[in-house]
Formats: structure tokens, C-alpha cells, sequence
């Protein structure tokens, strides 16, 4: 059973979408992230994936106030992404109440640190975040675009001990228009045993079912809750 993983972004604290990763194209849906989260909770969803896009996008985890103020409010499995760079960041964000910490751009530019903190932590507390622009990686918030390809990164990742994953296609990301089916595809070809998430792009219960089918393990929806593409009531 595919688990199905509400999301929210942050910026100035509040519940917000971009498009395509771009700033200026920020669209605010909720000036009150707790309200959402209890939404998502009440409909019975049980996890929830917080990405604090002013984190990422200057490299300091920045909204630690809603992550500390929506783990202390609901029941909700959080993981929470974005601007996670030291160690004391990525306690911090363990003390505020995030159950999973997602990491992305130190994966990549620092794998020591990063490896170090998944040896301490554990697998089932890190979250690897692979932002994708056609098949290599993005970093910083989706800013800088690197020559890594994808599916080396994460088959080498997983055989250190890499077990979970999301992959957001960002050609993808608050479009509506289908996920990125064929390359969740070409990844779980590769690592079958790899837990991984979907990201950006989910419109539709179809592609939610069709993400299923493919083998992955859960899916992070975001914009189509917002604008009532998906509703709540038909998941639970």
C-alpha cells in the first residue's frame, strides 16, 4: 500500500507552492501551517513532509518555530527538509519534533558529513532528498544545477546504506500534469530494494494508483490537495 504523504512549504512561516522550484512564482495558500496540518491529520493521514523552502534556498534551517509548533499540536509522522547543513541543525530539527530528517544538498556536496550523520541517526531517520532536471541533480534549493546523474548517485548512496528516498522531477513539480512515472520506473529497475518516494507533478488519484503499481512506496502531494484536484475524503 502506497503511503500517501500531504506537503507543506514554507516560506516567511507560511503554507505556500512554487512552481517549477522558481521563487517568483510563489503562490500562499494558508498564512497558518498548523491549521493545515491538523486538516491533514483530521482526514487521517499520518505523516506529513514539511519542506522549509527559505532553509534551502539560503542554506540555514530558517522556519524551526512552525516544524516545533506542528509537532507539538498534532500526532503527525513528520520529515523536514530544507537548509539542514551542520550537526547542530540537524539536531535541532530533531529536538523541535521532526521523526525524519531530509537531506539533499549536503548529500551531495558533503558526503562525509552526510554518511557520518546516517551511521549516528540510523536509515530510518534520513531521508535522502535527489532533485531532478532531466536525469542530474539539482542542489540548493533546485538554484544550482550539477553533472550528477541520478541513478549512479543513488545505487552508490544505496549501497551505503541509503534506504529511503524521494525523487522530485522539477520539470514536473506544481504543474499537475502526471509524475515523472518512467524514470520512478528506471529507478526501482535498478534498485528494487530501495524505499522510495514520489514527488511533484501528482494531478489525480490515477497517479497516485499508477505510482503504486510501479512499486513505490509512498508519494508526497502537495499542490493538487491545494487546489482541490485531490480531495481529501477520497484517500482515507
Amino acid at each position: 500500500m502506497i503511503e500517501i504523504i500531504p506537503a507543506i512549504d514554507l516560506i516567511d512561516g507560511k503554507c505556500v507552492r512554487l512552481r517549477q522550484g522558481d521563487f517568483r512564482q510563489k503562490k500562499i495558500y494558508n498564512e497558518n501551517p498548523l491549521e493545515v496540518a491538523r486538516i491533514f491529520e483530521d482526514a487521517g493521514l499520518k505523516r506529513l513532509h514539511i519542506v522549509d523552502l527559505d532553509g534551502a534556498k539560503r542554506g540555514k534551517v530558517t522556519n524551526l518555530k512552525v516544524l516545533e509548533t506542528i509537532a507539538a499540536n498534532t500526532n503527525l509522522t513528520i520529515d523536514f527538509g530544507g537548509g539542514i547543513k551542520t550537526n547542530n541543525d540537524i539536531k535541532a530539527v530533531f529536538d523541535a519534533g521532526a521523526c525524519i530528517a531530509g537531506i539533499g544538498s549536503i548529500a551531495v556536496k558533503n558526503a562525509e558529513k552526510f554518511f557520518a550523520w546516517l551511521e549516528k541517526y540510523g536509515s530510518e531517520k534520513i531521508l535522502l532528498g535527489a532533485d531532478v532536471n532531466g536525469k542530474n541533480l539539482a542542489i540548493n534549493g533546485w538554484q544550482t544545477a550539477t553533472e550528477i546523474e541520478i541513478l549512479p548517485f543513488l545505487k552508490e548512496y544505496f549501497v551505503k546504506g541509503v534506504r529511503h528516498a524521494f525523487v522530485t522531477d522539477i520539470s514536473k513539480d506544481g504543474l499537475l500534469n502526471g509524475a515523472a512515472n518512467t524514470l520512478y520506473e528506471e529507478i526501482l529497475h535498478e534498485i528494487p530494494d530501495l524505499k522510495l518516494i514520489a514527488s511533484g507533478g501528482v494531478s489525480k488519484i490515477e497517479d497516485i494508483e499508477a505510482l503504486e503499481k510501479i512499486g513505490c512506496s509512498g508519494v508526497i502531494v502537495g499542490k493538487a490537495f491545494y487546489e482541490g484536484k485531490i480531495k481529501l475524503k477520497d484517500l482515507c
